[in-house]
């Protein structure tokens, strides 16, 4: 099972106790200080003065002409990040630069290696990160050669900032950083260097950066993209972590405010992150607090320019710019937050200090961290050899484990090939770029006992040959298990953000798992399989099934190449003609993971290149949320041209709406998207001219029932109703288009998404279960409020059709799933004009658009909710008032719940208020049971 070739590696072990108060050095605190230090490996050629430093490499002030940090009075730009580290890599042999992705516009994204003089030389450093890698695979390195790369090696820190583009001063501290490290001639600078290699990424958003905005071009939070790797920016960053494997890993951000925080971190914490990594993360937090300076830590007097922890920012969600280092790579993954309200100088110098204390820590307990770093990957092997997950463990002091692990055991993981074949391939392929190791099966095995995805156990389970096997006995572990797992186990309640990724589960595609030690017979996976296997007749043609996100894309593809395509409506099977098949094509199929099957004569239904319609007018965000990503999907991936279409264009039947085949309605804050009368009667007859409505979750559904165009009402949500971004099984009607490909039992994402009444004149093609199928996993309560009720309906209207996802099938374009729903949507099926449904509003439609419209409390996110008990009620309600009177308050079986009204969508992390209230709840000891934000 070991790899032949060194590959890029990494994953987590067992969790160490809270972390102990330390002997700071005095060399953690900041240069600007003035504080010389001794230390045990002192070069004989540094310099006792902290501010000794080269004078052939350019300050800031020189190149940028102001300060960076003390006496700064803006933030640098795009350009001036990239000339200065130009500058200083001209300037200084510890230096060297490279580009790590360019954005969604172009930009390139630069960083910055520095170390002393000997590290960064090419070979060097390529045996650096050799040598870390092979830390992180114990099979092929010895405990010997462990300790010496420990005892010789340097460690990797990484430094980025600016991932939410308007979050700009952990930027300029991490160029002031750079300057330090690369001019600086103290023994402090002279130990980071010798002990450190240090990788800086000023800017990991420079679109955003330029707009003052959080989100990328597409609207894309990209610190909820590190699983997926959806966008450019992010891809190529884990590439390059892939390249300098990280011990050490800050990511810097800033919040409302004029706090700091930086760990240790408020629960919950993944249950897969290696206790070594919160060992170090609580340590380095206490060198923090040494090097802070200013007024120290937050009480009830001191109130700003101060630090706090333990509060607000988790280590849960597997899309974080601090779990993915944790856990894929084994660092002490850290999002460090400082207040926008400040001044920039202090914004910058805060930044700057926590920057440089982490950094001294790092190099003061190198050979602690590479030691431990090796342990962390052996810890993982021994694990997953016996099937052991982790247990679920709380670092704040005042709450307990909730929800512990269950005792089971998992020794593998099978990917089945019997349908959604691509996507499992495209899942198989995530999973090899984060240097997990895959197998597909040669010869069938029996599995004596398994768990199915969805809750259920199986016996003597046949996996067939061409599944794909994940051992886990091998140095990925934890993060095979941290993103393959079916329930995430979250150990105290507190979200902002989802309680469920599991990959398979967002796919929809057949998986089991098992604790059985099976073995069989199988091959490692070195590349993704598809494209042509033998050849057609030149009269006939390829087939594959448009069952899958990934063949979807394929499809879309192709019709924007001009290849003819038709497309079975019975077994949802695409041929395309013999001759068509190019080179190209076949590779384009490969790499979509698509295999294509010789077949007969091409029969079937035609498939066109639909002309769609972005839907940007009223209550529409264009800036984020599931507007940028359709420009994404659609748009980018799938290469469709789309037209803004505009309230104005529907109310005035302008040709830019009456010109497209189909429009796609997204989320957003409108029930009626500004609609007047006459703009409701253009949308139905234009539907009723064969054209499709496509409406996604609140405003898509809300939009089209004002119209007229469903009879589906929304169900009010109990009091205590949390559905924290689950998955929960769904029925499919398999005889609707829009369902064509899936199976007949599947699984969607719900983030507390309207609950819509099944629909009494159309189909309701995905549907909740009302009985013992009924299954959710992630965090949820009262969800049986689901049962019955429609995910997904069908309306027809004349010759055409409103298509509602009460969910948004776009969610950050990794539920994979509901991708596929929105292909089939678009590639509906013309069909003849239903005569029960015509332009006019029947009376079920009629009703459901006179009925009064659910208050959007969440806007494209969630409601804020907080659970207490019933008799903290007043307690609560008190310190809520401080600092809203919006909030509504029920109680339900002993614990009452306040939902604050979150009308621009807004998370925790970015909320104006929310996290100081939560601060204040539980500075006034009231006790929380659950915080949703």
């Amino acid at each position: 099972m070991v790899p032949s070739s060194r590959p890029f590696w990494t994953v987590p072990p067992k969790r160490l106790a809270g972390a102990a108060t330390i002997a700071l050095l005095l060399g953690m605190a900041p240069l600007l200080s003035g504080t010389a230090t001794a230390s045990p490996t002192r070069p004989s050629t540094c310099s006792n003065d902290p501010i000794s430093r080269l004078s052939t490499v350019p300050a800031p002030e020189t190149v940028l002409g102001f300060p960076l940090g003390a006496g700064q009075e803006r933030v640098v730009t795009n350009d001036e990040v990239r000339t200065y580290l130009g500058a200083v890599d001209s300037a200084s042999n510890r230096v060297v630069t490279g580009v790590m992705a360019t954005s969604v516009l172009g930009q390139p994204l630069p960083y910055a290696v520095v170390s002393n003089e000997r590290h960064v030389r090419p070979a060097a450093l390529r045996k650096i990160a050799d040598d870390v890698r092979d830390l992180r695979d114990p099979r092929r390195t010895s405990a010997r050669t462990a300790d010496r790369t420990a005892k010789d090696s340097p460690a990797i820190v990484w430094v980025t900032a600016n991932v939410h583009g308007g979050e700009k001063s952990g930027t300029d501290a991490a160029l002031k950083t750079l300057y330090e490290l690369a001019a600086g001639l103290s023994c402090e600078v002279a130990r980071r260097n010798d002990n450190l290699v240090t990788v800086i990424v000023p800017t990991q958003n420079p679109d955003g950066r330029d707009a003052t905005r959080r989100q990328n071009e597409f609207g894309f939070d990209m610190n909820r993209d590190w699983f997926a790797r959806t966008q450019q920016e992010t891809d190529g960053k884990l590439e390059l972590l892939r390249r300098y494997p990280p011990q050490v890993f800050i990511d810097a951000h800033e919040m409302g405010g004029r706090q700091y925080f930086f760990p240790p971190n408020a629960d919950p914490i993944h249950h897969e992150i290696a206790g070594e990594a919160v060992d170090w993360i609580n340590r380095i937090g206490e060198a923090n607090k040494a090097g802070f300076g200013f007024n120290g830590a937050c009480d009830d007097t001191v109130t700003t320019e101060c630090y706090f922890n333990y509060d607000t920012y988790d280590m849960f969600f597997m899309g974080y710019g601090d779990t993915v280092p944790t856990t894929g790579f084994g660092a002490a993954g850290m999002t460090y937050e400082k207040g926008s309200a400040s001044a920039v100088a202090d914004r910058v110098q805060q930044q700057f200090h926590t920057q440089w204390s982490t950094l001294g820590w790092a190099a003061a307990n190198k050979r602690e961290v590479l030691s431990g770093y090796f342990d962390i990957w052996t810890d993982a092997l021994a694990q997953g050899r016996a099937g052991t997950l982790e247990p679920n463990e709380v670092v704040q002091p005042t709450n307990e484990v909730q929800f512990p692990v269950p005792d089971i055991k998992i020794r593998s993981y099978f990917l089945l090939p019997d349908r959604q074949l691509a996507d499992v391939r495209q899942l198989v392929e995530r999973l090899r770029r984060m240097d997990v190791e895959v197998y597909e099966v040669q010869k069938p095995t029996r599995v004596p006992t398994a768990r199915v995805f969805g809750g259920r156990t199986a016996t003597n389970v046949t996996v067939p040959k061409g599944a794909y096997w994940i051992p886990m006995d091998q140095p990925q572990k934890h993060w095979i298990q941290a993103i393959m797992g079916e329930d995430p186990y979250v150990p105290f309640p507190y979200f902002y953000d989802v309680s469920s990724w599991s990959n398979p589960l967002l796919m929809g595609v057949s998986t089991i798992y098992t604790g059985d030690n099976v073995r069989p017979k199988a091959e490692l996976v070195r590349g993704i399989s598809g494209g042509r296997g033998s050849l057609a007749w030149p009269w006939g043609s390829y087939t594959y099934p448009l069952d899958s996100a990934a063949t979807a894309e394929f499809t879309f593809r192709l019709l924007g190449r001009g290849v003819p395509l038709v497309r079975d409506l019975k077994t949802s099977r695409v041929a395309i003609p013999a001759t068509k098949l190019s080179r190209t094509v076949d590779e384009l199929a490969e790499s979509f993971g698509v295999t294509l099957t010789p077949g007969g004569r091409p029969t079937g239904t035609s498939l066109a290149l639909p002309d769609v319609g972005l839907f940007q007018g009223t209550g529409i965000s264009t800036t984020s949320g599931s507007h940028g990503e359709a420009r994404y999907v659609l748009g980018k991936r799938w290469g469709l041209d789309l037209t803004p279409v505009t309230t104005a264009d529907i109310n005035d039947n302008t040709e830019a709406f009456t010109g497209r085949t189909v429009l796609l309605v997204p989320d957003g804050s409108s029930a009626t998207g500004g609609l007047t009368a006459t703009g409701q009667a253009n949308l139905r007859d234009w539907i009723a001219q064969g054209h499709t409505y496509v409406g996604l979750r609140n405003e898509g559904t809300r939009v089209a029932r004002a119209a007229g165009l469903t009879s589906t009402t929304e169900k009010t949500k109990p009091a205590d109703y949390l559905v924290i971004g689950s998955h929960l099984r769904v029925n499919v009607d398999n005889d609707n288009p829009v369902a064509l490909g899936r199976p007949a039992e599947d699984f969607e994402f719900n983030n507390s998404d309207p609950i819509l009444n099944p629909s009494t004149t159309g189909t309701n093609v995905l549907s909740y279960p009302t009985g013992d199928t009924f299954w959710a996993n992630g965090y949820t309560v009262g969800e049986d409020a689901l049962k019955g009720t429609a995910a997904v309906v069908d309306e027809p209207t004349g010759a055409g059709r409103a298509v509602l996802f009460a969910f948004n099938p776009l969610f950050r374009a990794y539920n994979e799933n509901g991708l596929h729903l929105v292909a089939n949507a678009l590639l509906y099926p013309a069909g003849a004009s239903d005569a029960r449904r015509s332009a006019g509003v029947d009376p079920a439609r009629a009703s459901a658009a006179a009925a009064p419209v659910t208050p959007d409390l969440g806007g494209g996110w969630r409601p804020i909710t907080i659970q207490v008990a019933a008799a903290d009620l007043p307690r609560a309600e008190a310190i809520v008032e401080r600092f809203t009177t919006d909030a509504k308050a029920s109680a339900k079986d002993g614990s009452a719940y306040v939902v604050i009204p979150n009308p621009q969508g807004l998370q925790v992390d970015e909320h104006p208020f929310v996290a100081d209230l939560v601060r204040a709840l539980r500075d006034a000891k009231v006790p929380l049971r659950s915080v949703v934000g």
